[in-house]
């Protein structure tokens, strides 16, 4: 155990002074006495037994929302004490906590929230988020999330050393790619088989430019869109190219460091080559917000690849079953560079101001630990980031195998930071400038700098910890 598994002595829960000897444990869960003292509970009685409610929001939809709602059932099923209802949120963008927010300030927030993991330590920093150390040590357990989950997710949930989430689920980026195109246009099929490694980013742009079919003013077929799908993040760039988007140290954003813009100009030089306007042209309607599978190029027969993640081999099976899609690694600078990707996912986190926060826990541990996390595999194709279920070849069919086996030890978080949503969104509108070809690249990096380092000071956050770092003895995320 770490040093913050030893501490005791009291927490704070809900504005409650607890002594460890204050907290009772049930079916492994830690149940905070008092924290929830003064609410007066509309509770189900099942079997004789009144069950406390707890609220679950969500923002996922069809597939996801329905696996999210079988865990609930089976969860009420097994649990004497708790009674989970899932609640459909709004959809959003993943960085809008919006809803959350108005509803904890106003006290009418849920128990349990599924979060993006790279908004955590943001959410967490403004206090929305009760710190879930104390309910893990009271259940006998270690706070050290690396023991239980890939660090990359452990990462993304840890905030100064203190868990705010349990990891839920994670989505790797590859690079996906149309192989009947491909060899319609001659293409030495050699490069975009995985068993040989991952190609170039000129080499990429030398056999998409194949695929390209121009009629002067617009393009009816493309090879590779570099900021479409989630090559639309300068994350998936940057760190391809070696670069690092934060010093813990020195508690400095780096997003103008020379590999980010390396890769944002080559972006561009990419871009300018084709033309910008008309490129955007083929792509744009895809990437509005709300756009439907099937408004995607690739959907539509008429992009030969583009870097996205293991959710869309179900929109591949439902939409475009006759083709046969193909992976293969991200791009490297280089030859002989290694392929580096990068993950998010979902977490569980209870809320501040949770009428149920013990209840809320417990159904967090059950929905990030082994049945929850099964499941969701198994009806929504996701990855399960427990290092439990990594090792198990029975959850996997040969394609995600394949990015288990393959992208996990290479797989890069997002930094963890108090203010991980305003960053994101700086990127995106300094990469979008840079593709659009409207700001050189160090410019509008620097620009997405200044403005958010600018709330990071502000806010009083430095030093912010670096994130937990990978066990010494693990070879690889199913070990």
């Amino acid at each position: 155990m770490n040093d913050s598994s030893k501490r005791s002595v009291t927490h704070q829960v809900l504005g409650h002074t607890m002594s460890r000897r204050g907290v009772l444990r049930s079916a492994g869960v830690a149940a905070l006495i008092g924290a929830a003292a003064s609410t007066t509970y509309v509770a189900p009685t099942v079997l004789g037994q009144t069950k406390a409610p707890v609220t679950f929001w969500t923002t996922h939809s069809d597939i996801g929302l329905e696996a999210l709602k079988q865990i609930a059932s089976d969860f009420n099923a097994q649990n004497d004490e708790h009674e989970v209802e899932v609640v459909q949120r709004p959809p959003a963008d993943v960085s809008d906590s919006s809803s959350l927010i108005t509803a904890v300030r106003g006290g009418e927030g849920p128990d349990v929230y599924l979060l993006d993991r790279f908004i955590v330590a943001e959410r967490a920093a403004q206090g929305l988020l009760q710190n879930l150390t104390p309910f893990i040590e009271a259940a006998g357990e270690n706070p050290d999330l690396t023991e239980k989950w890939v660090s990359f997710a452990a990462a993304e949930a840890t905030y100064n050393n203190n868990a705010y989430a349990l990891p839920f689920d994670t989505d790797v980026r590859a690079l996906f790619f149309n192989k009947q195109l491909f060899a319609d246009a001659g293409v030495d099929m050699s490069l975009l088989d995985s068993a040989n490694g991952p190609m170039t980013y000129d080499q990429l742009a030398e056999i998409a430019t194949a695929l390209n079919q121009d009629d002067g003013s617009n393009f009816s077929q493309v090879g590779y869109i570099p900021y479409f799908g989630q090559a639309g993040s300068i994350y998936t760039d940057g760190f391809a190219w070696g670069g690092e988007f934060f010093d813990y140290e020195n508690c400095v954003l780096t997003p103008d460091n020379d590999q980010v813009v390396a890769a944002a100009t080559w972006g561009q030089d990419y871009v300018n080559n084709l033309g910008a306007e008309k490129l955007y042209a083929f792509a744009q309607n895809a990437m509005r917000d709300g756009a439907a599978p099937t408004d995607s190029p690739f959907i539509q027969k008429r992009l030969g690849a583009f870097i996205t993640g293991n959710w869309e081999f179900a929109n591949f099976r439902t939409y475009i079953p006759d083709v046969e899609v193909g992976y293969t690694f991200t791009p490297v600078p280089k030859e002989g560079d290694p392929s580096i990707t990068w993950a998010g996912g979902w977490s569980g986190v209870v809320p501040e101001g949770a009428k149920n926060p013990e209840g809320g826990f417990a159904f967090v541990q059950y929905l990030t630990g082994p049945d929850g996390s099964r499941l969701y595999v198994q009806k929504n194709n996701n990855l399960p980031v427990l290092r439990e279920l990594l090792s198990d070849p029975e959850l996997f069919d040969e394609n995600l195998q394949w990015f288990v086996d393959n992208l996990f030890p290479g797989t890069k978080n997002r930094p963890v930071l108090p203010v991980g949503a305003r960053y994101w969104a700086e990127l995106d509108s300094a990469w979008e400038s840079i593709y659009l070809n409207q700001s050189e690249p160090r410019a509008a990096l620097e620009t997405a700098k200044r403005n958010t380092q600018a709330d990071l000071d502000a806010g009083g956050y430095c030093p912010v910890a670096p994130p937990p770092e990978e066990p010494a003895a693990e070879a690889s995320p199913a070990s």
